[in-house]
């Protein structure tokens, strides 16, 4: 095309360098170099003002093809929909019963009752520490507050007939009182040394070995994990303490065991710790299998901000202007055609809000029924003709 519109333009050129001018074969063979430069500087202009022409006319019929045809687009309506934006963040799972149970009392590992891996209600014994003979004695001072009770009961008898004196009285009171005490006092130490478990659960570990010599609160003899009351803590930015409190939907996933399931923040602190602005939350988290552990790791994606009307378009349909606005196609005048639909794309700004995946929220510009302009949004201009893809 460009060939026959060049062929056009130097035709004329062609007629008139056969005229009365000397051709350039003829200035070639006479010698003269002075009109042969001459000549050169003539055809180069010549070539120049065809070139620019050639440029004018094909860009005219670029520009009017482009107008007649239109683009090829598809579009998408506007719907609202319900939009849930989250945050995403990791933590990792602890409960609340997880303990080392250590000795109360020094003496030898005489028994254990338990092994790895069994489960336990509360109250069950799990170990006996020897006592050093300290139930011999309760078993003896039984005997002497047995004879300090009949003293005092005696003495009482008479004190209420008015018989004796009362010194009598109040010492065989103090006597047996002091004696009941110290039986109390002595069957509170002897209880500590039959090891019991605090709460339900299973023993993780049997940290030490029968017949080993223990040390109160020092020795750890057991671990007792409960994995009903699993919950997972994490730290928070402190911009979220408006929009994430008690009660906000949260979903958690486990990595390593491929699961997810939902919660709600159980517990939603009321300080910010100065260190991180930051500031912590509680999930709870169910257990029903049994194989969320301690110290497992968890993503959650906590949902900060909703809203059931809202317009959500693709991210790679926006565009931005030279003054920093952002802006989308949209098609108008829509008319029915034979093989194509047309309309005619106009820009829109628009004001967007929060982002979901490839998603984003336009909070103003657009309005429900409007026609975004989806493939091809990027290669129209303001008022140009299109075609829509069936």
């Amino acid at each position: 095309m460009k060939t026959k519109y060049l062929y056009l333009l130097l035709l004329p050129v062609i007629v008139a360098c056969g005229g009365g001018e000397p051709s350039v074969d003829e200035l070639i063979a006479n010698g003269d170099t002075e009109s042969i430069s001459q000549k050169k500087t003539e055809l180069l202009n010549q070539k120049k003002e065809l070139e620019d022409e050639i440029k004018a006319i094909e860009s005219y019929l670029d520009k009017n093809s482009v107008k007649k045809e239109g683009s090829l687009v598809s579009v998408e309506p506007i719907e609202d929909t319900l939009f849930n934006h989250y945050i995403e963040l990791q933590g990792s799972v602890d409960t609340k019963q997880n303990i080392t149970v250590k000795a109360e009392t020094s003496g030898i590992l005489q028994r254990v009752y338990v092994t790895e891996g069994q489960k336990v209600s509360k109250g069950q014994t799990l170990a006996k520490i020897d006592d050093g003979g300290l139930s011999q004695q309760i078993e003896q001072m039984k005997v002497q507050a047995q004879l300090a009770k009949t003293t005092f009961e005696r003495q009482k008898r008479l004190w209420d007939q008015n018989i004796g004196s009362e010194i009598q009285y109040l010492q065989a009171k103090a006597n047996y009182e002091s004696q009941q005490n110290a039986i109390n006092s002595m069957q509170q130490q002897l209880a500590k040394s039959v090891v019991k478990a605090p709460f339900a659960g299973v023993i993780d570990n049997v940290m030490t070995e029968q017949g080993n010599v223990v040390s109160p609160g020092m020795t750890e003899l057991f671990r007792l994990v409960n994995l009903d009351n699993m919950y997972i803590e994490v730290e928070v930015p402190e911009t979220y303490i408006a929009s994430i409190n008690e009660g906000t939907d949260v979903q958690i996933e486990f990595p390593v065991l491929g699961e997810k399931m939902d919660s709600k923040v159980r517990q939603a602190s009321s300080f910010i710790n100065p260190a991180n602005r930051s500031f912590s939350i509680e999930v709870p988290v169910k257990n029903e299998k049994k194989n969320v552990k301690p110290n497992l790791t968890a993503k959650l994606k906590i949902n900060d901000y909703t809203n059931k009307e809202a317009i959500l378009i693709p991210l790679a349909v926006i565009s931005e202007n030279q003054d920093g606005e952002q802006y989308v196609m949209v098609a108008v005048d829509r008319q029915s055609g034979d093989d194509f639909d047309t309309a005619v794309a106009k820009r829109k700004l628009i004001k967007t809000g929060k982002t979901s995946d490839n998603m984003i929220e336009i909070v103003n510009g657009l309005e429900v029924g409007d026609v975004i302009i989806v493939e091809g949004a990027r290669s129209v201009k303001d008022d140009q003709q299109i075609r829509i893809k069936a």
